[in-house]
């Protein structure tokens, strides 16, 4: 059995047992020894007697020394590590008594302080995550309600199209007669069709950021909806080749639609019954213009030619309407710009599940249409010619819109056939939608034609198609918030307002020179916003400056901006203007503040506005907290705080403003655990600084 299953008692006692066997032997070995030697050995000898009388006595020392380490070394011991156990896991309550242990020396109020610091930690722990969870449950409720207001109805499904979040927008949209489930298919309320449909196109964008907007109808009701769908990131801990979910925003137009149909209706048919009586009137201009019976010239007659001055204008008139209804047509339905590669690949896999075959071909274009119903058509129309051979989808640019080009190899399409196909309801599995309600929605029609070559095919003519060009930079989406705003009280004077309270605006410059009295301008400025505590990632202020003047070729070796660069740029009055607005109201913050400061502070006729903001310099706070005696260059600075600057960010405005941000924020915790805690204290503190920069606090 090894040592580690007794407890120390036991092998203390077990210790001390057998050093009191060997002290027994080593006088047994010596008694032996002694009487084997001796000639005529005597049992009532001193020296025996005395070694008898010696080994009682190490027995009795031996056991006295045993039972002191028991009571007090071994068993304060056994207490104390119960104690610290204790504390450990169960933050008992217990305070740890030195006097109880006095022969442990320093390691009882070592343990004592131990405990009593774990014991604090744990209590701040505790009182910490009890504060954040309440704030974080205040914002939950605040969210929810925000987004249960949100007028549009809302979703969040998985890959696999299960709803993870709904809003109460949605539960009105939806109108199923179960309300939705977490964890439900959306397709026991959506058709799936066009939601299918738009996910496996953006999956084809390979673009995270991409969107697209489709039509879709519910299960029950047949409430028409307009949905636009956004891929979500995939999760960092998702398996490889895992994919994202994605969110739908949806909108009713059901009754936009029946109102916009309607509508269309009747415009068509207006301009139906006017379209003969506006073809006469070219016939009524060819008499009017023409010598009349007596073959006078209408020129000279003032009646005459007044009636066709007035008949001209008229005809005008009505083909000039007759083209703007034909142009604006579909300009209210929602379509979305779609890769005509994604159309053409779409509509091949529909007709090969049919068992089919089409080869689709296609320009790099852009196309707007609504995507799954026009390959609804389409591949309703290749199942009509799928007794003809080598079927081929075409899609080509044509001015300013796209042709798609649906060719074959065999027998023509007549007319009447080509009408009765379009009359058909498509398999899109929601309502009644027939081949002619898509070419209405796109303000299109189709036609048969035959090519020189005799192959046949149809032509069906988009309005609006782009070539395929590199996507910009996608707009910032974030949702910006700080609900700890809303309960901020008013403070009285800057002086005495927390530092925790402040609003700053953390800011540097590039310029093209170090003079700004010389004729030096600004040719960069950037700034952000740090606003309870935090940086606020998205309220950024960064803007190149034509500074009217060439840059130097040694400034801008330094921070990498050249004349081209800002070629086209804001003026420096207007980029000045523009960061006063961003910086109203906040104190501002930079590095070598008076140097940034001057740059600013010279332009302030121009604009018509101050620059009295308060100031604080990091320079100022790096003495403050680590000393005149020390480096306070901003690479120092960051070094000493281990702020890491990529090296293609150091010298850029907004590289050296996230920098001195970040060891802003650092130094501000450093101040206020040495309990400058206001606004006048740190102030006043930098003030003993003051012969390292200008004080520009007034």
């Amino acid at each position: 059995m090894s040592g580690a299953r007794f407890s120390l008692r036991l092998r203390v006692l077990l210790l001390f047992a057998a050093l009191a066997v060997g002290v027994l032997a080593a006088l047994a070995g010596g008694l032996i020894l002694g009487y084997t030697r001796e000639p005529a050995p005597d049992l009532r000898s001193p020296m025996l007697a005395g070694g008898i009388a010696a080994g009682f006595v190490s027995l009795g020392l031996i056991a006295g020394l045993w039972l002191f380490f028991d009571t007090h070394l071994v068993k304060p011991v056994e207490r104390l590590a119960g104690l610290l156990r204790a504390h450990g896991a169960a933050d008992a309550g217990a305070q740890i008594e030195t006097r109880d242990a006095p022969f442990l020396g320093d390691l009882t109020p070592a343990a004592g302080a131990m405990a009593q610091t774990l014991s604090e930690t744990r209590h701040a722990l505790n009182t910490v995550v009890a504060r954040e969870t309440t704030r974080l449950a205040e914002e939950k409720e605040r969210l929810e309600a925000l987004l249960a207001d949100v007028p549009v109805g809302v979703l969040l499904c998985t890959a696999e199209h299960q709803i993870a979040f709904y809003n109460g927008a949605a539960v009105d949209l939806l109108g199923s007669a179960h309300a939705p489930g977490l964890d439900r298919r959306v397709f026991e309320y959506l058709t799936a069709g066009p939601i299918s449909h738009a996910y496996e196109r953006l999956g084809m964008t390979k673009d995270p950021e991409a969107a697209t907007d489709l039509l879709c109808a519910t299960v029950d009701g047949g409430l028409v909806l307009a949905a636009r769908m956004r891929r979500l990131a995939v999760p960092q801990d998702a398996q490889a080749g895992g994919h994202p979910g994605y969110v739908l925003t949806l909108r009713d137009v059901s009754g936009d639609m029946a109102t916009h149909h309607a509508r269309t209706q009747l415009i068509d048919e207006l301009f139906e019954r006017i379209r003969r009586p506006a073809a006469a009137l070219q016939s009524l201009i060819d008499v009017l213009t023409g010598p009349d019976e007596a073959g006078t010239d209408p020129a000279r007659d003032p009646i005459r030619a007044a009636a066709r001055s007035e008949t001209r204008q008229l005809s005008d008139a009505i083909h000039d309407v007759f083209a703007r209804h034909e142009a604006t047509r579909a300009d209210w339905w929602p379509l979305s710009m779609i890769r005509a590669s994604d159309l053409g690949q779409a509509v091949a896999a529909r007709v090969e599940a049919e068992g089919g075959a089409l080869l689709p071909v296609s320009a790099a274009l852009m196309l707007r249409c609504e995507g799954f119903e026009l390959v609804a058509l389409l591949a309703n129309l290749a199942r009509h010619l799928r007794p003809r051979d080598n079927l081929r989808l075409e899609i080509m640019q044509e001015g300013v819109g796209a042709l798609i080009a649906l060719e074959w190899v065999g027998a023509p399409v007549e007319i009447r056939a080509l009408e009765s196909w379009l009359d058909q309801p498509l398999d899109t599995g929601g309502a009644e939608l027939t081949g002619r309600r898509v070419l209405q929605i796109h303000a299109t029609e189709i036609w048969p034609e035959t090519l020189p070559d005799g192959r046949g095919r149809l032509c069906l003519p988009l309005r609006e198609a782009r070539h395929v060009t590199a996507r910009p930079a996608p707009a910032t989406r974030r949702v910006v918030y700080d609900f700890d705003l809303l309960a901020r009280g008013a403070t009285g004077t800057i002086a005495e307002t927390p530092l925790a309270d402040l609003t700053y605006v953390v800011f540097d410059t590039e310029t093209t020179g170090l003079a700004p009295e010389a004729g030096d301008e600004i040719v960069q400025i950037a700034a952000v916003r740090i606003v309870n505590g935090r940086r606020v990632a998205g309220e950024v202020f960064d803007m190149l400056v034509d500074p009217g003047r060439p840059i130097p070729a040694q400034a801008a070796a330094i921070h990498g901006i050249s004349d081209a660069m800002v070629q086209g740029a804001c003026s420096v009055p207007e980029a000045v203007r523009q960061f006063h607005r961003f910086a109203e109201g906040a104190v501002l913050v930079a590095h070598n503040a008076p140097f940034d400061m001057a740059f600013l502070t010279r332009r302030q006729d121009e604009i018509g506005a101050r620059f009295d903001n308060p100031v604080l310099d990091t320079v100022l706070l790096s003495a403050v907290v680590f000393g005149q005696s020390q480096t306070h260059t901003l690479d120092a600075l960051a070094h000493r705080l281990g702020i890491t600057i990529p090296e293609e960010a150091r010298h850029t405005a907004l590289g050296d403003t996230v920098a001195t941000a970040e060891a802003f924020l650092k130094l501000s915790a450093v101040l206020q655990a040495r309990g400058l805690t206001r606004f006048g204290a740190v102030l006043a503190e930098l003030r003993k600084h003051s012969r390292l920069l200008r004080d520009l606090n007034g």
